[in-house]
């Protein structure tokens, strides 16, 4: 892969791409011909995800109207009550939100809106952007399915999101009373994943994963196209050597942005195969202009040294780590499955994720095509080692911080 290929497939996906969508469907179906051009079986793989159309979505606030938008799939209904700002959800904190509309500094996680609804919150307002930005921008939130279940007796409080400078209007003018209002028809819909095969020439595999799904606002280049142009460009440098001792799986993940929805589906619908996965391969932005290439191993710290020393051995800057990176990494860390996630993380001001500035302007071709250099180097060292050399065990304390991550224990 040269960065006049890596150019024009950053420039033909330069639009939105929610997971679930039609143009997730079309891009999915795009990387899938990208495969094919390199030798790999590809099919897509499709998987239900929660939909939701609004229909209708407003806020007052001391009966004047703020625009908002409606968090999806959160319910249907109107509450107006008395408003309060929490900006912290410590149990003192919490005290406040016994019936009334609690505005957060923070998202929506598990642990919030688990603490939100045992403490009798009437319903919950966020706020998205940056007070220093000229655009009023406002994300499409999601009530996740996840946190769904942390409401008891699977009550759902109303909840939409506000522009952040509105949210400082609010609170510089005290604000005392709030109306939500939503109308939305909640459904059943279909995210896909792509998967592109390069077999072997034993019965193990390597899979490697990245999504290429965005969020409302976002293009999405960096985060993660990037990702995805980083599976195609180890594809196309290890075809050559095929087969390989272990066989190469790509899995371009869908839904990865509403909660690594296509990478949990892939782990639940293949549990069977995955004792046969000796290692995952996850990449979630490279590429960017500027900033630092890390990996994040959820596997042995011999991996940790192991990366180490090959990027001593060939020049290669990077930092290396033991942990739990927020990806597709993780259900196959979960799982059982030994994981490294690769990134070169900019930072917000240089290549900011999830709004507008997430475009191919923050992308280097050239940068991205030396990162996949490194990776497809990593890459062939493992598929075609005699025995691949991570152990298959979860050391203790990444299962802890997996269970932290995945809302099984408290932060």
């Amino acid at each position: 892969m040269n960065t006049r290929e890596i150019t024009k497939i950053l420039n033909d996906t330069d639009y939105v791409r929610t997971g679930g969508s039609a143009e997730e469907l079309k891009a999915a179906e795009y990387l899938k011909g990208w495969a094919e051009k390199y030798g790999a079986k590809a099919y897509i793989e499709p998987f239900e995800v929660q939909m939701a159309d609004i229909k209708k979505a407003e806020l007052y606030i001391d009966g004047n109207p703020v625009t908002c938008k409606g968090y999806l799939n959160c319910g249907s209904g109107t509450v107006e009550k008395e408003l309060v700002y929490l900006p912290n959800t410590d149990k003192a904190s919490l005290m406040a939100a016994k019936d009334k509309i609690v505005l957060l500094d923070s998202g929506i996680s598990y642990w919030v809106y688990k603490d939100l609804t045992e403490a009798g919150a009437a319903g919950i307002i966020t706020y998205d952007g940056n007070v220093n930005f000229r655009d009023n921008d406002i994300d499409q939130k999601e009530l996740r399915g996840f946190v769904r279940e942390a409401a008891e007796d699977g009550k759902k409080l109303l909840c939409c999101c506000i522009n952040a400078k509105d949210a400082v209007k609010l609170v510089k003018n005290d604000a005392k009373t709030a109306k939500i209002v939503i109308e939305q028809e909640e459904y059943t819909g279909e995210s896909r994943n792509v998967i592109a095969e390069i077999p072997g020439s034993t019965d193990e595999w390597i899979v490697l994963t990245a999504h290429y799904d965005s969020t409302s606002l976002s293009h999405g280049a960096y985060d993660n196209m990037t990702g995805a142009i980083g599976l195609l460009g180890i594809m196309d440098e290890l075809s050559d050597s095929a087969p390989n001792r272990y066989g190469l799986r790509f899995i371009f993940c869908g839904s990865e942005e509403r909660g690594l929805l296509g990478s949990k589906a892939y782990v639940a619908q293949h549990k069977e195969e995955l004792g046969k996965v000796v290692l995952n391969v996850n990449l979630d932005m490279i590429g960017s202009i500027m900033g630092k290439f890390i990996s994040v191993v959820s596997a042995e710290e011999k991996l940790v040294n192991y990366i180490s020393y090959i990027s001593l051995e060939i020049g290669w800057g990077m930092e290396a780590r033991q942990g739990v990176y927020s990806s597709d990494s993780t259900p196959f860390a979960d799982a059982g499955v030994p994981a490294v996630s690769f990134a070169r993380i900019a930072g917000g001001n240089l290549a900011p994720i999830h709004n507008r500035y997430d475009t191919k302007a923050v992308v280097s071709p050239a940068q991205c095509k030396d990162d996949i250099d490194f990776l497809a180097y990593f890459c062939d060292r493992m598929a075609n080692s005699v025995i691949c050399p991570v152990d298959r065990e979860i050391p203790e304390k990444v299962k802890e911080d997996l269970d932290k991550y995945l809302n099984r224990k408290r932060r």
